[in-house]
C-alpha cells in the first residue's frame, strides 16, 4: 500500500490529499512569477506550461469567491446577536 495520504470521499472513493511541504514548495516556487511575467509579455511560455502552472496554483492559493446576498428592500435581512446569561446547575439539587 502507498504512503502518500488520502482523503475519504463519498461513495466509498479516496482522493489524493497534497502534504503541507509539497505545498510549501509550490508556494516557495517561481510559478507565479513567471505566470506575471508571461502576462507581461516578458517571458515566452507554451499552453502546456501555463496550464500546468494554473493547475499548480490552484492547489496553494485559497479559491476565492465573492457571495452577495440580496432580498427585499422592503424587509431587510437582520442580523440578531444575543448572548444569553445562564446559571449554572448546583450538583445535587432540581
Amino acid at each position: 500500500m502507498s504512503d502518500e495520504p488520502t482523503k475519504k470521499r463519498g461513495r466509498g472513493r479516496t482522493s489524493y490529499v497534497m502534504p503541507v511541504e509539497h505545498r510549501n514548495k509550490i508556494g516557495n516556487s517561481n510559478i507565479l512569477r513567471y505566470l506575471l511575467e508571461h502576462v507581461e509579455g516578458k517571458r515566452e511560455m507554451s499552453t502546456t506550461q501555463v496550464t500546468a502552472g494554473l493547475g499548480l496554483l490552484k492547489k496553494v492559493l485559497p479559491d476565492l469567491q465573492s457571495t452577495e446576498l440580496t432580498g427585499d428592500p422592503e424587509n431587510p435581512v437582520e442580523t440578531v446577536t444575543r448572548i444569553e446569561l445562564v446559571a449554572p446547575r448546583v450538583h445535587g439539587s432540581s
